[in-house]
């Protein structure tokens, strides 16, 4: 039989009268020496007078390289001493087994920085969305209640898309996921955009341009990618930097959606949205690698023998929810992100009745807050990631969030409001970054797309649910009370978490 030693040894054939190097065994005659048999971690050189073809590459790293038995030349049929090639990662130079993983050109950083800018150009697109969709539907005859119902609509659509979207990312992997959510966009801005037609039944096409919000999920495709290639030490601050994508989207949004707009018609920044997100499309079936499963350093194996599921199997997706320490985790995220969710929900009513801002100094508040999101997500967490476990940011950013909404409750201005926004972003930043990191790392690699789409829920069940209660609130108690309830939520929460912390399996990565 054939063996191979453990270290930088040789290939050695073990028989009854003990073991014979391979180059000994060759010098043997035909009759004596068996045919030998194919090695599944080896390939053959075949004779000179045939074309060479090369098998097919292992899948590990750790075999040892072969020995040059002399005069090989004369003996075609054993192994010449060849170091073999590993496969080498996403970020190796000049990466083998394109064919699976379809990375071309692009390495790990390359890889990397193309997901933070195709997160930017589809967040700076939305935006420019929600900054026209008001003077849309006022161009179409819409009132204030029909405006809402549309919103709801995307709100259920994209509440109810994203668990079902991280499945198919899974499944079908990065350049499929980022393909279909640019497409799904593409079509929104279309339908947008034949909605200014006068001839066209604006309306039907305005709430028909709602469907496609249920597969536009590109920041958690995103999320994915830096999950899938970031080590747990790096995923912190590689996750906190996609908060610089989505500053860029809510500062350029606004501003090139009203420039447009008013220079060239209101239908300009769909167009132009459009075209954007199909240049995305484009560059997503070119340079996003197929697959970026286990190409982590420290990716968690899928379980084997798992039977694939479909991507509507709501079990699949709940049983996520069941892992040890995943659903208080996930808990945390929902309960203490819900109520300054109902506060920005009302801000632009708030912005208006309370703070008696005009439009503009409403836009300029707006802007403050996606600076101060984009210094604090994409440069403040990371480091502080590198020197304080997830638990304790998960504990700090709820501690924060208390201190922040009893100072909301005594608010009386805008100013109060601009010195409270560095710590109310800092709280929502920290709590955000740091439970999709701990929830990525509490699942196996072929499931970290359904977690991510299960937190990008969280955002549209705000939306779903906030118009209505946050309405309710405002109505029967004014601003003061958004505080009072973020103060008691997050004060009990920071009682539980302090009781029972975060699981030592699911903090910082040892």
């Amino acid at each position: 039989m054939v063996a191979m030693c453990p270290g930088e040894g040789h290939l050695i054939s073990k028989s009854k009268t003990g073991p014979r190097s391979l180059a000994s065994r060759s010098l043997e005659s035909p009759a004596e020496s068996p045919a030998p048999r194919p090695l599944p971690w080896a390939f053959w050189v075949p004779p000179a007078s045939r074309p060479m073809t090369q098998h097919p590459r292992p899948a590990r790293e750790d075999f040892c390289s072969l020995p040059v038995p002399a005069a090989s030349h004369s003996y075609p049929s054993r192994v010449s001493q060849q170091h073999l090639p590993s496969m080498q990662k996403v970020g190796a130079p000049g990466g083998q087994d394109q064919a699976s993983s379809g990375r071309g050109a692009l390495g790990r950083s390359g890889v990397v920085l193309l997901t933070y800018v195709l997160a930017a150009l589809e967040l700076t697109c939305l935006f420019m969305q929600f900054s026209i969709m008001p003077y849309l539907s006022r161009r179409l005859g819409l009132d204030s209640v029909t405006f809402g119902y549309q919103q709801t609509m995307f709100g259920v659509l994209q509440l109810l898309g994203g668990p079902v979207f991280g499945r198919f990312a899974d499944q079908h992997g990065a350049r499929a996921a980022f393909t279909l959510s640019f497409l799904a966009s593409s079509a929104l801005y279309l339908l947008l955009a034949a909605a200014c037609i006068p001839a066209l039944p604006g309306v039907a096409l305005l709430f028909a341009s709602r469907l496609p919000g249920a597969l536009m999920h590109t920041l958690p495709a995103a999320q994915m990618v830096i999950a899938d290639l970031s080590t747990p030490e790096e995923r912190p601050a590689a996750l906190g930097r996609l908060g610089l994508c989505f500053g860029v989207g809510l500062i350029f949004g606004p501003l090139l959606g009203g420039t447009l707009s008013s220079s060239c018609g209101i239908q300009c920044p769909l167009i132009a949205a459009l075209v954007i997100t199909l240049l995305g499309a484009l560059l997503s079936v070119t340079c996003i690698p197929a697959s970026t499963k286990g190409a982590g350093a420290h990716a968690q194996p899928s379980p084997p023998g798992k039977p694939k599921a479909s991507v509507f199997d709501l079990k699949a997706i709940t049983r996520l929810l069941l892992q040890p320490g995943v659903l208080p985790v996930f808990l945390v995220k929902v309960i203490c992100g819900f109520p300054i969710g109902l506060f920005m929900v009302m801000f632009s009513i708030i912005s208006m009745d309370f703070f008696q801002l005009e439009a503009a100094q409403a836009g300029y508040l707006m802007s403050f807050f996606g600076i101060l999101q984009m210094v604090i997500q994409g440069l403040v967490i990371g480091r502080l990631s590198s020197h304080f476990s997830e638990g304790a940011l998960l504990r700090a950013s709820v501690l924060v969030f208390s201190v922040v909404g009893l100072a909301m409750a005594l608010m009386t201005n805008v100013f109060h409001f601009c010195l409270l926004m560095p710590g109310l972003v800092f709280s929502l930043c920290a709590l955000n970054v740091v439970t999709d990191s701990i929830l990525t790392k509490a699942v196996s690699a072929s499931d970290t797309g359904a977690m991510l789409g299960l937190c990008a829920s969280v955002q549209p069940l705000t939306r779903t649910l906030g118009p209505t209660l946050g309405g309710l609130l405002y109505r029967s108690f004014g601003v003061p009370v958004f505080g009072h309830v973020q103060f008691a939520v997050n004060l009990v929460v920071l009682l539980v978490l302090w009781r029972q912390p975060v699981p030592w399996k699911m903090d910082k990565a040892q």
